[in-house]
This record gives structure tokens, C-alpha cells and sequence, in this order.
């Protein structure tokens, strides 16, 4: 009995090794502001299916993660309205800057950057074995005009500013 465990193990960790560890993969990132700057961030994404357990039986917990992450960088208190295992939304106060000239708006988006996140994931002792893509396929800032910013497989995104016709 003893030898069926043993060679059960050993194809449980050869059928491992030969795997391939997809982590955690953006799809794609909406940003739509509000005319007082502030944002409502929607952000698709596939997880793997370790990724996907570990939330399942809470080991981790995106929902505190992204409010963590966003908290720290923005300043603001950021509300989690939802979290699945393939998406979150979250409403950032002040996300933009706003500013008035001559009647008309403009708003300015901060920089969006994911190098932090590739950072921190390079820290873990697990992180040579899974590949993480933190770059959105699209990222799609929407003004409250409808104006929109498109930026395709960006690991960071530049600040962006529009201003509002009158």
C-alpha cells in the first residue's frame, strides 16, 4: 500500500513539474470617470486553478489585496463593490484630477503602473515557478464625454489628460 502512495506522489509531482504554472492573467482594465474625477475600475482576469482554490477556501482574498493596493496609491479610500474569481470592481474617490478653464473640465489620470505588483510577486519563494502577466491586454480610460484612451499589453500606462468640450 505504501508503494501506491509513493508512486502516486511521484506522478502528482512529475505531472507538476511538466505543467505549465500560468498564474495570474490580466484580461483587460476599464476606467470610467465620473465628471468630479472620481472612477469606476472594472478589471477582467483569469486565475489559475491553485489560484482559484486558494480563494475558494480563503488562503487569499483579492478583494483585500486590490483595497489594499489601491488604498496605498492613491490616498483615497477606495470602495470594493465586487470581486470574483474573474473580475473586480472598486470605485476610487478623486481618482482623477479636475480642474475648470473658461467653462471647460479637464481631467488628468494618474500614471498606472504594474511593475510593483512583478516586484512583489518576484519575493515569494513559489515565484520561479509560475508566470504572472499583470499587463492588461487593453486598458480602456473612458471620459465622461465618451472620449476614450486605449493602451493594448501596457505594463504601465502614461498619466492621461482630456478636456471636456463645453
Amino acid at each position: 500500500m505504501k508503494r501506491v502512495y509513493l508512486i502516486f506522489g511521484c506522478l502528482c509531482l512529475l505531472a507538476l513539474a511538466v505543467m505549465p504554472a500560468q498564474a495570474f492573467t490580466a484580461k483587460s482594465l476599464s476606467v470610467t470617470l465620473a465628471p468630479n474625477g472620481d472612477a469606476q475600475i472594472n478589471m477582467q482576469y483569469d486565475l489559475s486553478w491553485l489560484e482559484q482554490s486558494a480563494v475558494f477556501l480563503r488562503m487569499a482574498d483579492p478583494a483585500a489585496e486590490l483595497k489594499k493596493a489601491f488604498d496605498s496609491n492613491t490616498g483615497s479610500q477606495v470602495t470594493v463593490n465586487s470581486v470574483t474569481s474573474t473580475s473586480a470592481d472598486i470605485v476610487v474617490p478623486s481618482y482623477a484630477g479636475v480642474s475648470q478653464v473658461n467653462g471647460a473640465t479637464t481631467l488628468t489620470t494618474p500614471a498606472i503602473s504594474f511593475l510593483r505588483a512583478q516586484e512583489v510577486l518576484k519575493k515569494y519563494w513559489f515565484a520561479p515557478l509560475i508566470s504572472a502577466n499583470f499587463a492588461p491586454q487593453v486598458t480602456t480610460i473612458t471620459f465622461p464625454d465618451g472620449y476614450q484612451e486605449t493602451f493594448i499589453n501596457s505594463l504601465s500606462m502614461p498619466p492621461v489628460t482630456h478636456t471636456m468640450s463645453v
